[in-house]
């Protein structure tokens, strides 16, 4: 007997904004990395993650956090942004889990339509040398 397919429904939130993006130039040469779930909620109470967000790369453990330049794991040195909104799910339940996403790391960003809480400063804007701000 063979075995029926079900049909599944998923309402992503909230719709995308990359309007941060200043060309379609290294949209195609995104990485793909692992976001450290649980690092994300102080910031991201509601567990969406915009794009646009500056990421660095914990040394122990090689996931993504966001970038601070006060820190002293990895993430002090921004690495890229997120490329794609993420919607770690699950923020009500004890542990987040990691999620994987996309690294942009070359190409144009128009500054002034990065989202709130981006992280972007002027020592993260040296690291990222292959990004053009505009």
């Amino acid at each position: 007997m063979a075995s029926r397919l079900s049909i599944t429904t998923t309402v992503f939130k909230p719709s995308e904004n990359q309007s941060w993006l200043g060309s379609a130039h290294g949209t195609d040469n995104a990485d793909p990395i692992t976001l450290d779930g649980d690092s994300f909620l102080t910031t991201f109470t509601d567990g969406v993650i915009p794009s646009g967000v500056v990421l660095g790369k914990v040394t122990a453990t090689s996931k993504y956090r966001q970038y601070s330049n006060a820190a002293s794991d990895g993430t002090q040195t921004a690495v890229g942004m997120l490329l794609t909104t993420v919607d770690l799910g699950g923020v009500t339940s004890a542990v987040v889990e990691d999620v994987t996403a996309a690294l942009y790391w070359h190409g144009e960003v128009i500054e002034a339509n990065l989202p709130t809480n981006h992280g972007l400063d002027s020592a993260g804007k040296t690291d990222l040398a292959l990004i053009r701000f505009v």
